[in-house]
C-alpha cells in the first residue's frame, strides 16, 4: 500500500456512515489502523507516472500496484478495471474464484 491508500483508508473510516455500518469508535479506528499499518509493506508512488485516463484520482492506487509489483490489484472500481488488459487487476469476484 502507497501512503496515500493508507490515508485514504483512515478518511474513509471516518465517515459517518462507515463508522455506524461497523459500529467502530475513535479508538478502534485507531487500533484496526496501527494493525494495518504492522501488516502491510509501505510502497513510495512519487516516482511513479501512470495515468488512469478516466479518473485521474485513481492514479495513486495503479502506482502503488506497480511500485509494490503486487500480483494483483482486486477492485471494484471501473475505471481501474477498464485497465486489466496492460495490468494484472481483478474484480474480488474473480479473486474469490481464483482462491
Amino acid at each position: 500500500m502507497s501512503r496515500f491508500q493508507l490515508d485514504e483508508v483512515s478518511r474513509v473510516l471516518r465517515y459517518p456512515k462507515i463508522r455506524k455500518l461497523l459500529g467502530w469508535n475513535d479508538g478502534r479506528i485507531e487500533s484496526f489502523l496501527r494493525q494495518l499499518l504492522l501488516r502491510v509493506e509501505v510502497v513510495e508512488i512519487e516516482a511513479v507516472a501512470v495515468t488512469v485516463p478516466d479518473d485521474p484520482n485513481d492514479a495513486p492506487i495503479l502506482a502503488a500496484l506497480i511500485a509494490s509489483s503486487a500480483d494483483v490489484l482486486v477492485t471494484g472500481d471501473n475505471d481501474l478495471l477498464a485497465l486489466k488488459d496492460h495490468y494484472p487487476i481483478e474484480t474480488p469476484t474473480q479473486f474469490a474464484r481464483r482462491l
